[in-house]
């Protein structure tokens, strides 16, 4: 089989590559890629039998991938690491997923069974999949002063909060104001890939595109979030064990 690895990290891409040496099945990779825009190109070019592909990517998510490439015949093996919304879609779904760090035997057990299965099969099951993905519990209504909100926590850079008041800041440009503490939504949003780094702040781990140091995070867009001295041993902990997942 001709296989494409959609991985954003490095280093799970080459452990990969080491194991697909080593496995019974002939596996040939012919391309790697980080995101989902290099994922299309190199898919629509290279017509793969195959594609590992992790469902977080830099720039969107697995299942934006098989969106803009429906119209090839490939077959999937997920790779996810343990988030457990990602986690329940794939068992529900009962597609091949591989966790990360990548075992050897769950690998090959997993290219077995993907090459016994009709793609036809399979593009029901990812559908499945996708169906649960897409009503998790991954919106949050918000109460403003003339409306409800829906928002969606993958598309929510951060939290501020301010004197009773806390405003949201989606990667739309747009923000929205409520009349409730931060602390009332910490919960829910740690449960969504957030932490707290500062009294005031609540931050998305995939839009973060540094940690200065000197006590300050740099999101994707520019924003700077500070982190309270206080907080910096807890936010260090969870920034760096969600990066190496």
């Amino acid at each position: 089989m001709k296989a494409l690895i959609v991985e954003d990290k490095a280093y799970i891409r080459k452990g990969l590559l080491n194991l697909l040496q080593l496995v019974e099945t002939e596996v040939e990779v012919i391309g790697e890629c980080e995101s989902v825009k290099e994922a299309v190109i190199v898919a629509n070019a290279c017509k793969p039998d195959l594609i590992f592909l992790d469902i977080n990517l830099t720039d969107g998510t697995g299942f934006d991938v098989l969106d803009q490439t429906e119209n090839l015949h490939f077959k999937v093996i997920f790779i996810t690491a343990y988030e457990e919304y990602a986690l329940k879609a794939l068992k529900i779904g009962a597609v091949d997923y591989l966790l990360k760090p990548v075992d050897i035997e769950e690998l090959q057990i997993a290219l077995q069974k993907v090459s016994k299965l009709p793609i036809d099969e399979q593009k029901q099951q990812i559908k499945t999949v996708k169906e649960v993905w897409n009503n998790e519990d991954s919106k949050l209504i918000l109460s403003l002063h003339d409306s409800f909100q829906v928002i969606d926590l993958k598309q929510l850079l951060f939290c501020e909060s301010d004197k009773g008041y806390t405003t949201f800041y989606c990667s739309d440009n747009k923000k929205y104001m409520v009349s409730k503490t931060l602390k009332e939504f910490e919960d829910r949003l740690s449960k969504a890939n957030f932490t707290r780094p500062h009294q005031s702040y609540m931050v998305n781990l995939k839009f973060i595109d540094k940690y200065d140091k000197s006590g300050v995070i740099y999101l994707k867009n520019g924003k700077k979030i500070p982190v309270s001295s206080r907080k910096k041993e807890h936010f260090l902990n969870v920034f760096l064990n969600w990066n190496n997942s």
